[in-house]
């Protein structure tokens, strides 16, 4: 069982964690990113594929669906950063979890917490100018009918954009690199290249693709993070997780594993 006692004091761990690629993401409590992490740093990504998503979408008054938003974090993140209406919608955090984490980061009045399945997702057509999803878009996303349902609820000319975790080449046959043999899931197939992830989403028809990209030393920032969650974690499952993925990065060293930022504009 992890210590509920910090191992580390919030000063050394603010340093450890203050990231020049991501300014906006160091002005936020460290034991409040830890405690409400999910995987990697959601933040993190989140910065990383504002920029590609624009500032017309996320204007000031922008009604953004973050889907897949976990504990909420890149919901409170965007009303803060960017002064956007967030439709916050996860199926594994119940909503009234969110909604007191809101509340307590004082973004109630732009920040609504929903409960929904990604292919039953109760929305008007054209209710959103921007759609976002950090390290969820793979568990549902690589349907082929996928986008066209989702799109349907940007207005036209609106942008999604999502980060995932990501393989830097698609596997050729059916089995996994070897070096990553050991700790490969079944899950992990969803995982899949720029190129791929250009492709799927160009031949869906209901997109013009601005971004898929790599991100540049994604994996160390990942390994950094897998081991202050195993280090600093009071949660069990994220203590064995993190250690588990720290090793597999350790090994992979960015041959293999990564992010990819993809950004579509609705046609």
């Amino acid at each position: 069982m992890p210590d509920n006692t910090p191992r580390t004091s919030n000063e050394d761990l603010t340093k450890r964690l203050t990231h020049a690629r991501y300014p906006r993401s160091n002005s936020y409590d460290v034991r409040w990113t830890i405690d409400n992490q999910m995987g990697p740093h959601a933040l993190w990504l989140l910065e990383w594929l504002a920029p590609a998503l624009g500032l017309d979408a996320l204007r000031p008054g922008a009604r953004v669906l973050d889907l897949g938003c976990g504990r909420a974090m890149t919901s409170v993140f965007l009303a803060r950063e960017y002064d956007a209406q967030v439709t916050a919608a996860d199926l594994w955090v119940k909503p009234d979890e969110n909604a007191r984490r809101i509340a307590e980061a004082g973004f109630a009045d732009r920040v609504q917490p929903v409960h929904v399945e990604a292919h039953d997702l109760p929305f008007a057509e054209g209710s959103f100018d921007a759609i976002v999803s950090i390290d969820a878009y793979q568990y549902f996303g690589t349907d082929d009918l996928y986008l066209p349902a989702l799109t349907r609820l940007l207005k036209p000319g609106g942008r999604i954009g999502v980060v995932v975790p990501a393989l830097r080449e698609e596997p050729t046959g059916t089995e996994p690199p070897e070096h990553l043999t050991p700790w490969w899931e079944p899950d992990f197939w969803c995982f899949h290249s720029p190129d791929w992830w250009r492709r799927h989403w160009t031949r869906s028809g209901v997109v013009e693709v601005e971004a898929a990209d790599w991100q540049p030393d994604g994996w160390r920032d990942w390994l950094l993070w897998c081991d202050v969650v195993a280090e600093e974690s009071t949660e069990e499952f994220h203590v064995r997780m993190a250690r588990q993925c720290a090793e597999m990065l350790r090994v992979d060293e960015g041959r293999a594993l990564g992010f990819v930022r993809l950004v579509g504009r609705r046609l």
